[in-house]
């Protein structure tokens, strides 16, 4: 079978993506049944599934995480600019 794991912790979601015999994978979603809740800071939840890639392709990253890269780039810049004109005295 497909196990799927999402794990939400303070530093984001987690995701672990395996393949599990059927008892292992049904013992583990009803043993974390109780930490099952998404939405909340240390959830865990299990799932199983058993047709080929049925544990899908990783969710995109949301576009705000994106924007935390564009405030160093005017830094970068201005750092090159200073190189370039340090090079040439």
């Amino acid at each position: 079978m497909c196990q799927k794991e999402v794990m939400e912790q303070s530093a984001g979601i987690m995701y672990r993506k395996s393949c599990a015999s059927s008892a292992a994978c049904l013992i583990a979603s009803a043993g974390y049944q109780s930490f099952c809740s998404p939405g909340k800071l240390n959830s865990v939840c299990i799932s199983c599934c058993n047709t080929p890639l049925c544990n899908g392709p990783r969710p995109k990253k949301r576009s705000s995480s994106a924007s935390t890269l564009r405030p160093g780039l005017p830094a970068t810049i201005l750092l090159l600019k200073v190189g370039l004109f340090l090079a040439r005295c």
